[in-house]
């Protein structure tokens, strides 16, 4: 019988709750944000921190290698992780996530709870998308005074 199981169990063994928080955290560093319920949310807020936090050390192949050893080896997700989240809390030090409660689930009443970013997050093609219009635009105002 295995006492003082530190953390939240969620009537788990270890390998499935560390599957279950892996899971978790590579969908919300894919899409920015997840709706899931507030136990979750509450259980992989530090975790999320705490990669965030290893990712802005001064060791960065150390720190690439200890992401992708806990998000099990995906490289997409480790690269976008050190390409854009890593730079927009460069002069954050703690607290990079925020939970937003939300109405209870109708199945089963569970209190459920939105995860997202404290900083809008954006990717490369964003960035540039933006800068494309910006100069479309700028040159049809050209376009138009020339006329």
């Amino acid at each position: 019988m295995r006492k003082q199981v530190f953390g939240r169990k969620f009537s788990r063994d270890k390998g499935s709750r560390q599957a279950l928080f892996r899971s978790l955290i590579k969908a919300f560093i894919a899409n920015g944000k997840i709706e899931t319920t507030k136990a979750r949310a509450k259980a992989i807020s530090g975790e999320i921190d705490k990669i965030v936090t290893s990712t802005k050390g001064s060791n960065i192949v150390s720190a690439k290698r200890k992401v992708l050893s806990f998000l099990a080896n995906d490289g997409k997700t480790t690269e976008f992780l050190f390409k854009n989240v890593t730079p927009a809390f460069a002069e954050r030090k703690s607290g990079f996530t925020k939970i937003t409660y939300l109405p209870r689930r109708m199945g089963d009443g569970a209190e459920m709870a939105r995860l997202e970013w404290v900083v809008e997050i954006k990717t490369e093609e964003e960035k540039n998308k933006k800068k494309e219009k910006k100069n479309e635009s700028k040159s049809k105002k050209e376009v138009k005074a020339k006329k």
